[in-house]
Formats: C-alpha cells, structure tokens, sequence
C-alpha cells in the first residue's frame, strides 16, 4: 500500500457572515499518496478552492469557519499547530500555485526579489549568492532565463507569469505542490506547455501533488487518482482508470464526460448538465445532485446517500447500493423508455 502525504477526513468548512451561512466543504475525505498526483475537479463553486485554503490555512479570517475534520500532512494535523509552525510549513512544505498569476505577483517588485523572498524565508543560513544562484536555478527550472531576474512582473506574458508563480511556488522544493486551475487564464498552447513543465518537474523532484481542476482533459494528462467534487462534497473517487475507463459512474459525472465534445460524431449540440448547483445557504436534505439527476427517485430527494465501495473505485449515490436496487433500477428503466420515445 503506498504511503499517503496528506489525509483530509470529514473536514466541514463554512462562510459566515451577519446576512447567511455558506456550506462551502460538508465532510469531504481525501487522500494524497507520496509522490502522486490527486486531480480535484468539479465546476465553479463546488469547494475545490476552499477545501486548498483550508490545507494552506488560508482562509478568510472574518468570515471562514474549519467546523469539524483533520488534514494530516505527513502525520501531523495542519489544523492543531501553532501559527508559527504554519508559517514554517507553508511555502517549504506545502506550497500554492493560484489560479491567476496576474494578481499573485507584486508589480513592483523584480521577479527575481520575489523567489529570492521565499528562499530566504525558509532557509536562515543562505548566504546571499547561494539565495542568488538558487534563483537562477529555479527560472532556469521553468525555462526562463536567469538574466530575467531582475525584469518586473509586466515585462512577461501571461504564460510567463504563470511560469514566475510556480518558480516561486517550487523555490524551496516543496513535498506537496497544490496547483489551483493553474491554467485557466492561458491559451490552449501556452497551457500545453505549463502542464509539461509542471509534470517534468514533479517528476524531477518527486513532489506529491494536488491538481484542482474543471477540466477532465487536464485529470487523464496529469493524475493518478481522481475525486469528482459537488456541491461541498466528493461524490465519487477513484484511479484514472476508474474514472476514465469504468463503467459505474455518479450521474453528476455521466454529466460531466457527456458535457465535453466529441471528435468522432456530429452534433448540433453539446449534452450539457441540466440547471444549476444547490444554493449553498440552502442545501437539499437528500443528495443534493437529486434537483438535477435524470435518475432521481423520492429516495433520492429525502435521503442521504452512502459511499459504496468497490475496490478504489467509491461513489456516493444510491443507484449502487443495494439495499435500493429495485427502485432505482425502475428509474433507469423509466428513464431509458422517456429517452427512446
């Protein structure tokens, strides 16, 4: 059995505010293996960002609640430290690509100062040409050349932005890189290019990684497990393998394979997943894809579904558990017959 970094277990995150309660994480469990890379992926607002904030202690401080769980990273729990032990596992252990590198880097500041600022940070007995040559090295990591150091954030495009971030980000090389939609702001090229770079560069220097992501093309290029998050919960975990190539699937992922185009046939129009997530200030007391499954059943709509267990492959609804068998395979049948007709 491989050796877990990081273990998240039933961890429940809120926004709080004099107006509502945001249930933005309800008790997701996750695990990172040594050296592996774990893809989080879900559409906007499912908690993918949250659930990274949480691991980094990042959170808002107003306004963010951590309610129940643990994040055990490397047997310690994140959430009992002192902050000043945070502060030193922050950056040297855990690090943090964001998702938009124009609003992560200073503007007046050189790029070089900035990655210099985080080695210093974490290694007190660097003398300053070894800070300097570590930088060096680190650019050239990511295929910049070192005499860029000295130039400022707005003499780079926006790929070579996301380039500086994720130099900074693997400055102190990091057991655990967490990378936050590193490449939405790129075009198609560019992002090609950075997923290389960052898979080249997990490879090189081991590191275990979190990829969270909307995009599934991004999961089968560059992880080995995969959780599919939704509405503050993952409904369904696996390999690559489970997920890609298994024939059980949770509906809300059947939705999200059938939302993406496909090369080999014509279509007038892509299948896309009918409305809209439940409101997080009001969530449904059954399973809470129920508003928007094809399968759903009254079951569905007033009872919590249970995570079935089939090897790595888990899911979280009650199409596969077979105290419900019966009714639910009459939904699908219903369903079949609505599509044919």
């Amino acid at each position: 059995m491989l050796e877990k970094i990081l273990k998240i277990k039933d961890l429940r995150v809120i926004y709080k505010t004099d107006l509502e309660t945001v249930n933005a994480v309800n008790g997701i469990n996750l695990e990172v293996e040594k050296g592996g890379t774990l893809g989080l992926v879900g559409e906007t607002g499912a908690g993918k960002t949250t659930t990274a904030l949480s691991i980094m202690r990042l959170l808002p401080s107003n306004t963010g609640r951590i309610l129940n769980g643990e994040i055990i990273f490397e047997g310690e729990d994140i959430l009992k430290m002192e902050e000043d032990k945070v502060r030193h596992v922050r950056g040297d252990k855990i690090a943090m690509v964001f998702q938009d590198p124009m609003t992560s880097l200073n503007p007046v500041q050189t790029i070089g100062a900035q990655i210099a600022e985080a080695i210093r940070l974490h290694n007190e007995n660097m003398d300053e040409k070894e800070v300097q040559e570590r930088v060096e090295h680190i650019l050239s990591l990511v295929g910049i050349i070192p005499q860029r150091k000295h130039d400022y954030p707005h003499q780079f495009s926006g790929g070579m932005k996301q380039r500086v971030v994720i130099a900074i980000a693997l400055s102190c090389e990091p057991d655990l890189l967490i990378a936050d939609e590193p490449t939405t702001a790129l075009d198609v090229t560019i992002q090609a290019q950075v997923l290389a770079m960052i898979r080249d560069l997990r490879d090189r220097l081991g590191t275990s990684m979190l990829m969270i992501t909307h995009d599934l093309g991004i999961v089968a290029q560059t992880c080995d497990n995969v959780a599919v998050m939704y509405a503050g919960e993952v409904i369904e975990f696996g390999t690559v393998e489970d997920i890609f190539k298994g024939e059980k699937h949770h509906p809300y992922t059947e939705g999200l394979f059938g939302s993406i185009p496909n090369l080999k046939s014509r279509a007038a129009r892509l299948n896309p997943i009918q409305g809209l997530m439940p409101d997080p200030t009001k969530l449904p007391e059954g399973c809470y894809f129920a508003p928007r499954c094809k399968y759903c059943t009254e079951l569905c709509n007033k009872t919590r579904p249970e995570v079935i267990v089939s090897g790595t492959h888990k899911i979280a609804c009650h199409m596969y558990n077979s105290k419900y068998e019966n009714e639910m395979k009459q939904s699908v049948a219903k369903h079949a017959k609505k599509k044919e007709e």
